[in-house]
């Protein structure tokens, strides 16, 4: 497998006005914020494992496969993806943004389980995605999409392309529904990691070293056998 592709864009901290650490007081500022989002009710399928990330003095939420989150404020959303997809939806007027992450485009793709209404699906994660985004005011109209993933990474499942499968829906699905796709990264032969700010609807992705592909796959076929519970433009930068 080729190395991975240089990075291009030095990692920087996001700007001061998103991180608490950055103002007298804001290191309690943060974990007191942390520990608001820790505390907060949880939807099914919604994203849980927060954290505080270090690299970019931030907040942060992973989102794990079959997972989504929608939020107001430049927390870092946050997932690693193999031939699975993330999309970051983003609303310019309304400011709010949210991620997904799916592992196959629908129930009728293997995997075996779940049933239809989990959001490791890419059709029911989408409706997911963007009807949370609606209850927070969104429109499709004024929605922008950036898209991630679809490698070839997994190890003997190169017959059934699950990384096309899974672009090609998730490109029909933007079309059909008229979201402007104003950015994307996907298909090849990379692992990615993704970060996503839904506020600004800033987006960052690295592709990762093939060292990474293994435990990745690895997370990504037990996903696939277990249940979850129930722009800036168009610019993507390199981190």
């Amino acid at each position: 497998m080729p190395a991975a592709l240089p990075t291009s864009i030095p990692p920087r901290p996001l700007p001061p006005t998103v991180s608490p650490s950055t103002v007298p007081g804001g290191q309690a500022a943060g974990r007191s914020r942390l520990e608001g989002l820790k505390a907060r009710p949880r939807k099914p399928g919604e994203a849980s494992f927060f954290y505080y990330d270090a690299h970019f003095r931030n907040e942060a939420v992973k989102v794990l496969p079959g997972e989504f989150f929608v939020y107001d404020e430049d927390i870092l959303v946050m997932t690693t993806l193999g031939s699975c997809i993330a999309a970051c939806i983003w609303d310019r007027e309304r400011r709010v943004g949210g991620m997904n992450h799916f592992l196959l485009p629908d129930v009728g793709s293997g995997g075996g389980g779940g049933g239809a209404d989990s959001g490791r699906y890419g059709s029911y994660a989408m409706d997911l995605l963007i009807g949370e985004l609606v209850k927070r005011g969104a429109t499709r109209s004024t929605m922008e999409a950036k898209i991630f993933g679809g490698g070839a990474v997994i190890s003997g499942m190169n017959s059934i392309n699950v990384g096309e499968r899974n672009t090609a829906f998730v490109l029909d699905y933007l079309r059909t529904e008229r979201i402007t796709i104003v950015s994307k990264d996907v298909l090849d032969i990379y692992p990615r990691k993704v970060c996503f700010l839904p506020a600004s609807g800033k987006a960052m992705v690295k592709r990762l070293a093939s060292a990474n592909t293994e435990a990745l796959a690895a997370q990504e076929r037990a996903a696939a056998r277990t249940t979850p519970a129930s722009s800036t433009g168009g610019s993507v930068d390199l981190f």
